[in-house]
């Protein structure tokens, strides 16, 4: 695939979480497509991981698939050790990785809530904490975020979902202003519906299918490419002024 200039990746690593599916593997190879040497994190999908860094090994990019489960205590450290091992350094985060627990706020546990806080915010903190400084030491340094629509149309089944991911955006917009004049951008990517294996099993419900695309201005659900090249004019020099930003991929649906 050809790409204008500014958007080359050549010499660059990065490292994408939650990425044997979905948004994360389309963004993983997208980078990589783009000339970047792209590290995978995966968690009980193998096979799936495997997959997606071997299709990187096929650009003719360093790659390494690592498993690791950023829920638990140590799961960060082992994909950072790994990661940094492997490829010498990151110059690009991509925090992907998330979990759902869909159920009514009255029936939400702590195990419930504690779960999706380590996971959908604590992780994508920690991962920043350990790889911003060096980024700031170089001069060059890309951290994006997934979000979700649900920041501003939240599903009254996840309400800890939702808000966690508005939190998240809330610390993007803190450390961009921090990191800005390093060299370094920090945004988010806020999904609409996308067609993914983890939304898949409740779209085959027509009803509950055609409420959905009801709320979608577009008329159409998303697919995980969608977001690859919101990911890639942020990752890339033609994103060099950009940051602080949430970017809404959803066919407008969060209007």
């Amino acid at each position: 695939m050809n790409f204008p200039a500014q958007f080359l990746l050549n010499g660059r690593r990065a490292l994408v979480t939650g990425s044997s599916r979905g948004i994360g593997a389309a963004i993983a190879i997208s980078l990589a497509e783009a000339g970047a040497d792209v590290a995978v994190n995966y968690t009980g999908r193998r096979e799936a991981g495997i997959d997606v860094a071997e299709k990187i090994r096929s650009l003719g990019r360093r790659t390494i698939a690592v498993e690791a489960d950023l829920g638990s205590a140590d799961g960060p450290q082992r994909l950072l050790e790994a990661t940094l091992e492997a490829m010498g350094g990151i110059d690009i985060l991509v925090s992907n990785v998330a979990i759902q627990h869909p159920e009514p706020w009255q029936q939400v546990s702590r195990d419930h809530f504690d779960h999706q806080v380590t996971v959908n915010w604590r992780s994508a903190f920690e991962m920043i904490q350990r790889l911003a400084p060096a980024m700031i030491q170089r001069k060059w340094g890309r951290i994006v975020t997934i979000g979700s629509v649900q920041e501003s149309k939240p599903h009254p089944e996840m309400v800890v979902y939702s808000a966690l991911k508005a939190a998240q955006t809330h610390m993007v917009r803190n450390l961009a202003k921090q990191f800005a004049p390093h060299g370094v951008t920090v945004n988010n990517i806020a999904p609409g519906v996308i067609n993914t294996d983890r939304s898949r099993a409740r779209l085959t419900d027509q009803s509950y299918r055609d409420k959905v695309l009801t709320g979608i201005p577009a008329g159409f659900l998303g697919e995980s490419g969608d977001c690859s090249g919101a990911a890639l004019l942020l990752c890339s020099e033609a994103g060099r002024y950009i940051t602080g930003q949430n970017l809404y991929v959803d066919g407008g649906m969060s209007l």
